[in-house]
């Protein structure tokens, strides 16, 4: 019998816990005991709090449009298959076209660009995001899923939301909050499945990459 080596997989999700960062004004996570294993209680039960973009997530259209589909009712195939990971360390304000050019050679659907040489670990306002022009031309490249290592595919103090208002016009899903530290620039499989929560503009997703065969 021959036995084959289990493919590596990278966790692309960073720990939710009360002290994620957030932006200002968010619901941060609470978890908060209702049950606890006793005489007469056979079980531990939590319950939690919080917005659905702590940690890694996936923003819905009705994050940015009214009358947009919510979280349940985005369909899952973009969240999983052939993935690209795309260095663009240091890139600031915004992901541009030039960042991505390098690696634009046979775009698989699904495109993950790391930014940050470490994900942070506290609130920063300055973060890397997308500029809209960069999704369009990922979009005409066949890319239906983008996602970045930051909070935000717009700026911090955006009020217009363009790169957002971008992904509507072009139909493109979005994973915000990765943590791509030690994950090689490169093809892998993407899953990310959002929860199938009732009307929420967005879902925390348990992002995970594994190596192609």
């Amino acid at each position: 019998m021959s036995s084959s080596t289990p493919s590596r997989l990278w966790d692309i999700s960073p720990t939710v816990s009360p002290d994620a960062p957030i932006f200002p004004g968010d619901e941060p996570y609470h978890l908060r005991w209702t049950a606890q294993l006793a005489p007469g209680c056979p079980v531990n039960l939590s319950a939690l709090t919080m917005s659905p973009h702590v940690g890694a997530h996936a923003d819905a259209p009705l994050h940015y449009a009214h009358d947009a589909p919510a979280i349940d009712a985005v369909p899952l195939d973009t969240y999983l298959g052939r993935c690209r990971v795309i260095h663009a360390i240091g890139a600031a304000p915004l992901i541009t076209v030039k960042h991505l050019q390098h690696a634009e050679s046979q775009l698989p659907p699904r495109v993950l660009v790391r930014v940050c040489q470490r994900a942070d670990t506290v609130w920063n306002p300055a973060f890397t995001a997308y500029a809209p022009e960069a999704i369009a031309w990922l979009a005409e490249r066949g890319v239906k899923l983008i996602g970045i290592d930051t909070p935000s595919v717009d700026p911090a103090d955006s009020k217009v939301l363009d790169s957002h208002q971008q992904l509507r016009r072009l139909d493109l899903r979005v994973l915000e909050n990765l943590v791509l530290d030690d994950v090689p620039e490169g093809d892998y499989e993407l899953i990310a499945l959002p929860l199938k929560l009732q009307g929420a503009c967005a879902s925390p997703v348990r992002a995970i990459l594994r190596e192609l065969p």
